[in-house]
């Protein structure tokens, strides 16, 4: 893949996420109103993160890393790529038809693994009853992943990227569905919204299924359920993906630290998920989006035995990122608190959920150029169908993680599993990064990257100093309900026009790179 074409299929799928991440940020602004941070708001988002948690696990952070080479193998040798995919989606839904059956029967067990905080409480009958309803969600979405690797193989990121979109739309309907026509009292309608909310979860993977599907038909695959067999591209798909699925089980389990860690003061899972939202729309336009891309072209590059070119992936990769996330890492770090207030403080969530939440997002921002390195170091180890050593630098990260969450908590409460997450992620990337390095230079920093990042950061410093200034100047504008969005708006404005402005000023970047990429 050129690298032009590299840039665009990385915009294609930023720009579909971005519209994603927009409606679920209207979504979780409607979730925060009628539900705030009470117990009907915390059960829905555990039951919601556990089908959540094990898609990683069994797909996008496993199956998929190992499936993708492998396909892309067969695919470009025309080695029987449609029977090794057919095989591949037989084999995950028996799989995890199995597993759906299992989480729904032991759901218990898994809402106390989750948040052991909520056993004697509403909380926790409220999260079974949900995760019930949701958890069939991890089928019909792990085989969509499986089906969107097999349209980023092949070139084609719109559907894949696109499907999530029809997750928030499919939740808008819900909530307002049931806001028209349900109770008029509040307490009332926050259950039925709840209620609304866990039936949707499975409709919507249905839905995403089915987009992937009909465009994976259309480009040639259309895969289809048959008796399963067990062949010898499938048990080595096994052997590839099973240290690959052990590492992200270990990533959930970090996040499983931090639930737990918060499920044991009231509203904190609801602070960090609201939070989360936040650090998550940069997070998925260009760390996702950077990862689906890259992870075929590397692998295309390497059986070409074309270094020089992967390596020139990896840094233009590199350095797309941080000009993208080092200044939205400034701006959560700066202005967390307007950011809070604007989007989530309205009808059940109050000033001290915005003050909670701000807190996390501000320690959330410091490691988001983390963790988007880490979608950017991964694919270094997947293209080359080595799992093991992600899997031993996710145990450390573990330990960490833990030690972090759970010693801290004690003394400065839930905030430990922001900070947690936060340093793991650094962790993680200086490990991946030195492991990286005997990788034939694969990993190694070219002059044009180093150029630019110092200046990348002096333009994202700058901006940090304009926005704290308007921020301060606006500070009126936000306790006046009819101002406060378009201050909102004019401060995230002044940040866009001076970063690029400094930036293009100061040569961290150029201006047409990224009109040419759109244009594409």
């Amino acid at each position: 893949m050129k690298p032009i074409r590299l840039m665009s299929g990385f915009f294609t799928v930023g720009i579909w996420t971005l519209a994603s991440r927009l409606l679920g940020f209207v979504r979780d602004i409607m979730i925060a109103a009628f539900l705030g941070t009470g117990p009907v708001a915390e059960a829905f988002l555990v039951a919601f993160s556990l089908p959540n948690l094990f898609r990683r696990f069994f797909a996008e952070g496993a199956f998929n890393m190992a499936f993708v080479p492998m396909f892309s193998k067969k695919l470009e040798g025309d080695d029987g790529a449609h029977q090794f995919a057919q095989d591949a989606f037989v084999g995950m839904t028996v799989l995890l038809t199995g597993f759906t059956i299992l989480g729904i029967i032991f759901m218990p067990l898994l809402v106390t693994a989750m948040a052991s905080g909520f056993i004697g409480d509403a909380r926790f009958d409220l999260a079974v009853a949900y995760g019930r309803f949701a958890f069939p969600y991890i089928l019909f979405i792990s085989l969509a992943a499986l089906l969107s690797g097999v349209l980023n193989a092949t070139g084609r990121f719109m559907a894949a990227a696109a499907a999530p979109v029809l997750l928030n739309v499919i939740f808008l309907i819900a909530i307002i569905g049931t806001a028209l026509w349900g109770s008029s009292t509040q307490e009332a309608q926050s259950h039925e919204v709840g209620n609304a909310l866990a039936m949707a979860v499975p409709v919507a993977g249905i839905a995403q299924m089915a987009l992937v599907w009909w465009a994976a038909a259309r480009a040639g695959f259309p895969l289809r359920l048959r008796r399963p067999k067990m062949t010898p591209e499938l048990k080595r798909l096994a052997i590839i993906a099973a240290p690959a699925a052990l590492a992200g089980g270990v990533v959930q389990i970090n996040l499983l630290v931090g639930r737990q860690v918060a499920s044991f003061f009231d509203g904190a899972v609801a602070w960090l998920n609201y939070a989360d939202r936040l650090y998550q729309l940069p997070l998925g336009v260009v760390g996702i989006a950077i990862g689906v891309v890259l992870l075929p072209d590397l692998s295309r590059r390497l059986r070409a035995g074309d270094t020089e070119g992967g390596q020139n992936a990896f840094n233009r990769a590199c350095e797309i990122s941080l000009a993208l996330t080092i200044p939205a890492a400034v701006a959560l770090m700066v202005i967390p608190y307007p950011l809070v207030s604007v989007l989530f403080e309205r009808g059940a969530f109050d000033a001290t959920d915005t003050a909670a939440t701000a807190i996390a997002v501000a320690i959330y921002g410091l490691g988001l150029p983390a963790f988007v390195m880490q979608k950017t170091l991964n694919p270094l180890f997947f293209a080359r169908e080595d799992t093991k050593r992600p899997f031993y630098y996710a145990l450390v990260a573990l330990v960490l993680n833990a030690a972090l969450a759970i010693g801290l908590a004690p003394y400065i409460g839930y905030i430990a599993a922001a900070i947690g997450t936060t340093l793991t992620g650094w962790a993680t990337v200086l490990l991946l990064w030195n492991g990286a390095r005997d990788m034939d230079g694969a990993a190694r920093f070219d002059a044009r990257f180093k150029r630019r990042l110092p200046r990348i950061l002096i333009a994202s410093l700058g901006m940090g100093a304009i926005l704290w200034a308007m921020a301060a100047l606006l500070s009126p504008c936000f306790a006046i309900a009819t101002l406060r969005y378009g201050a909102l708006l004019a401060l995230v404005l002044s940040g866009i026009i001076s970063y690029f402005g400094i930036g293009h000023l100061v040569g961290a970047f150029k201006l047409a790179e990224f009109k040419r990429s759109l244009r594409r």
